[in-house]
């Protein structure tokens, strides 16, 4: 086996590489510029048109030369690697490339990651440990990231994102040698960092605080007041809250700077609250503000929970501006607020009241006013809020609290209401309203309306999304800002509210990082999931039980619960599924993939029995997981697990109309299995012509079932065997042979000798079908008759149902009508109560017929519109199918009508949902006093 290289790459400063640790050659400015694109990309596939752009500009070369440049990278980078092994590093994915980042170490990473530790220290107390982990950290830069690739576009975003980390770092660092008593020695550092950083507010902070502590109150006072002068010159903004409470810490000399000062009167008869005026019409939320008044009525704390940029703080102002309090209400807003010590005198600060250093002489002051306090962001401080709250409430009996957080308080006696995603129509109104104030006059056409809703749909009806999405109207088309989403947290940035709310990845990072080590894995580990889940699908993705944190990420809004469901799912909201998808490492796809076959194996014998509409529920709900799962065992080339996957799903696949994607599917891993052997081959190439049969593409089913039939026979399975020449006799007849009775007589006898009622049922019915062709109608319609009684005795709806419809056609072929009409409204119900799809339109289809035959050609009409228009949505057509019967049954009732009346009622059943169509045949069938099964 061949070593593994150790490949590092550097780009914070001049772009460099080593390999083993020696110095690569990375070549001239374009291949440079190539590797670091996907370095930029973090982990995440980047198309070869984007790479293109990104490097090459306006004047990019054909795609040829992007791969010769690949090509030598994966020389240079992995330099032992033989011409048949498949890259380590740079990796082709989809239509682009990707950079493994756990296959070389990139300076850029380890600086986030170090960064990120050190500040998690530094706010556990522990700022001994971090100060050395972030020293580590700011050590790895040798210059200005990405710096030799001046104004390529790829390279701005990143590097801002890297400066921003960067001078948080040193703040932290800064903070972290406060705590450990060095203030005079970092006053002068402090100073130059204000020069270089003049509009950081904790840097100026920092400063002031070092100023005290080293004994200069009057120079503290001093940096404060010039950072207002900076802020005021530069920006038109007064200083936050952390600096105004610094300034009135110092100069009142309190606990936290040497000394409590005396407590005073409120000031509460001077300003009654403090709630902001809105900047925007409140949207989308018209009724909600009075529902959570009317819990305020009811409960003294209400918590709004939900994920970030839901919209809880515009809801709990809009809430509180409608309330008639004598003294409030009061706005404390908590998202700044880093320090937990500090949450009483803030409090006391908004409500006026100074020297109440508790919560509860802070409640014994405000005794019985009548207020409301909001409390906004409490989710990073949710024990000290806790605690704070409930002192609170139990001294002042005339408070309320409404809080906002991204999990509930968790108090007793608290109303928790969760805010949730704007439903279509209201986020489009939301967007068209943002939308207008960025381009004043812009109207949309029509399909800027539909694209609206869609970006709308796609976003979770996340209100900071969809503000986001709308402000880049000024740039992009709503068609552009659509498109854009697969790169969404690139897209939706440059927002105008509070720091965390300006891009849609500072909202996430914000909700992630406070996380503890074991949630951000589990939530990381649930990422693979395309769609809803349950607990026992999170725990075999995650490797072990993993109830207590997925119930923390549920109640801290990162993970949604879908109400209604038993057993519960669960799924990610779109935005977290995005952040968490460069985090799901190979080993937990692995384990999605086995969960996926282990429950696709447990779900296959089901379809054949008494409980295959459930088995088909449950496969239609995990439909997203086999195509995530698919798609996976095909990109790391391993054929043999897609093609016992698409074994297990042939019936499902074939029941569902899944042709051309489950054709797919088996043709890319029998192309890339050529030595799989006949127990993975013979399920897959039945499966194979199934589908075939149902694209109508008849010669071709019958060579894949000459191929199945030979496979069985190699693997010794009769079971196989008996379907695979049942089905070779079938499609020889649709091509024109008359050989195809004997063969089908000798497969029904081998399926009865091996007692297996399923089989024999199925294949009883493709007897019929062919003794059908064969002219042979009496002894077709009692092999029928055999068929459905013992479907119907194991519960086998889908053959129960195809039998009754060949009954229906020999009907229909002699002249008996009303028996036809009343065996397709049988089947027509039977089938839809199973979930089906395909055999569920070709009854309509087919019942259409007995409807025009029997006087009802309108209603006929309007059943051949619902056949097409539910066959088209999943690329279905029953006169493909069924190529004898089908198009003599349309003209039936077309013959019945003229054109124009057939074309009114065809387009009315083209609008038809399924329980539209239910109802309509029950309805049918009591008016007509038909019985519910025909006489076989």
């Amino acid at each position: 086996m061949r070593r593994l290289t150790v490949v590092s790459i550097g780009v914070l400063g001049p772009m460099t590489a080593t390999v083993d640790g020696a110095r690569a050659a990375l070549g001239g400015p374009r291949q440079r510029a190539v590797l670091a694109v996907l370095v930029a990309a973090r982990g995440r596939a980047v198309s070869e048109e984007r790479i293109l752009a990104d490097v090459w500009g306006e004047r990019a070369p054909a795609a040829g030369t992007l791969r010769s440049y690949v090509s030598v990278l994966r020389r240079v980078l992995e330099p032992g690697r033989a011409a048949d092994e498949p890259p380590r590093l740079i990796v082709r994915e989809s239509d682009g490339y990707r950079l493994r980042t756990d296959a070389a170490g990139i300076d850029a990473e380890d600086f986030g990651e170090l960064a990120g530790r050190g500040e998690a220290l530094l706010r556990g107390g522990r700022a001994a440990e971090a100060a050395p982990v972030l020293a580590e950290a700011l050590a790895l830069w040798r210059g200005e990231p990405y710096g030799e690739f001046g104004g390529m576009p790829f390279a701005a975003p990143e590097r801002a994102r890297l400066e921003g980390t960067r001078l948080a770092a040193a703040e932290h660092l800064f903070e972290a040698r406060l705590v450990l008593g060095e203030h005079a020695a970092l006053i002068g550092d402090l100073e130059k960092h204000t020069l270089q950083h003049p509009l950081s507010e904790h840097g100026w902070e920092l400063l002031a605080t070092a100023l005290y502590r080293s004994g200069r109150q009057g120079d503290a006072l001093a940096a404060l007041r010039g950072a207002r002068r900076v802020l005021a010159e530069e920006l038109g903004i007064d200083p936050g809250p952390g600096l105004r409470r610094l300034e009135a810490s110092i100069l009142a000399q309190d606990d936290h700077v040497g000394g409590a000062p005396a407590e005073r009167p409120a000031e509460g008869a001077e300003r009654r609250r403090n709630l902001p005026h809105a900047l925007s019409d409140f949207v989308g939320r018209a009724s909600e503000p009075a529902e959570v008044e009317a819990l305020l009525a009811a409960h003294r704390l209400v918590t709004l929970t939900g994920p970030g940029g839901i919209g809880k703080t515009r809801l709990a102002l809009e809430t509180a501006r409608a309330r008639p309090d004598g003294d409030g209400p009061w706005l404390v807003e908590l998202a700044e607020l880093e320090d937990p010590a500090l949450l009483a005198a803030t409090l006391a600060e908004v409500l006026g009241i100074a020297g109440a250093t508790t919560a509860e002489r802070l409640g014994d002051v405000l005794g019985d006013r009548k207020l409301l306090l909001v409390l906004d962001n409490c989710e990073h401080l949710v024990d000290v809020v806790r605690g704070a709250v409930r002192a609170l409430l139990s001294r002042a009996g005339g408070l309320r609290v409404l809080a906002t957080s991204r999990e509930s308080l968790n108090l007793p006696g608290e109303a928790v209401y969760e805010v949730r995603p704007l439903p279509v129509e209201q986020g489009r109104e939301l967007f068209l309203s943002r939308a207008a104030a960025a381009v004043p006059g812009w109207t949309p056409g029509a399909g800027e309306e539909a694209a609206v809703r869609g970006l709308c749909r796609e976003l979770d009806g996340l209100p900071l999304a969809i503000e986001l999405a709308a402000a880049q109207c000024r740039v992009l088309s709503v068609e552009q800002i659509a498109a854009g989403l697969d790169d969404r947290f690139a897209v939706l940035r440059d927002g105008s509210g509070p720091d965390r709310h300006q891009t849609l990845l500072r909202t996430v990072e914000w909700s992630h990082g406070l996380l503890s080590p074991a949630e951000r894995d589990v939530l990381h580990r649930l990422g693979v999931f395309a769609s809803g889940f349950d607990l026992d699908a999170a725990a075999a993705v995650c490797g072990r039980p993993v109830f207590a944190e997925l119930s923390a990420l549920v109640r801290k809004s990162l993970v949604g619960v879908e109400a209604g469901t038993s057993p519960r799912r669960y799924r990610l909201l779109e935005t977290i599924k995005e952040f968490t998808r460069t985090r799901v490492g190979p080993e937990v796809r692995a384990a999605h993939r086995a969960w996926v076959l282990a429950e696709a194996e447990a779900a296959a014998p089901l379809l054949h029995g008494h409980r295959s509409a459930a088995a088909v529920r449950g496969l239609s709900a995990q439909r997203p997981e086999h195509r995530v799962a698919l798609t996976s065992s095909l990109l790391l080339g391993d054929g043999e697990y897609t093609l016992r996957l698409a074994g297990l799903l042939a019936w499902f696949w074939y029941g569902q109309g899944i042709v051309a994607e489950g054709l797919g599917w088996i043709s890319a891993a029998i192309e890339l299995s050529p030595a799989a052997g006949p127990e993975l081959t013979g399920p897959a190439l039945l499966a194979k012509c199934r589908l075939l049969y149902l694209a109508g593409e008849f010669p071709t089913a019958r060579d894949a079932a000459d191929d199945a039939v030979r496979a069985a026979r190699e693997l010794g399975d009769a079971e196989l065997e008996a379907q695979a020449v049942l089905h070779r006799a079938l499609f020889g007849a649709l091509c024109g042979e008359t050989d195809f009775l004997d063969p089908a007589r000798a497969a029904l006898d081998q399926a009865r000798s091996l007692g297996t009622a399923w089989l024999e049922c199925e294949a009883l019915m493709i007897t019929g079908m062919l003794l059908r062709f064969a002219g042979l109608i009496d002894e077709a319609r009692r092999t029928l008759a055999e068929s459905a009684a013992l479907a119907e005795r194991c519960g086998y709806v889908f053959i129960l149902s195809s039998s009754l419809w060949l009954v229906m056609k020999i009907d229909l072929d002699l002249g008996a009508c009303e028996r036809a009409l009343a065996g397709g409204m049988d089947m027509v119900l039977r089938l839809d109560e199973n979930g089906d799809v395909t055999s569920w339109v070709v009854a309509v289809h087919s019942l259409a017929a007995a409807l025009a035959r029997t006087g009802s050609p309108t209603e006929g009409a309007m059943l051949l519109g619902a056949a097409a228009h539910h066959g088209s949505l999943v690329g279905f057509s029953p006169a493909e199918m069924d190529p004898l019967d089908a198009p003599r049954q349309a003209q039936d009732v077309r013959d019945a009508l003229v054109p124009e009346v057939f074309d009114t009622w065809f387009a009315k059943g083209r609008s038809l949902t399924r329980s539209q169509i239910r109802a309509l045949v029950e309805s049918w069938r009591r008016s007509r006093a038909v019985r519910a099964s025909p006489r076989l």
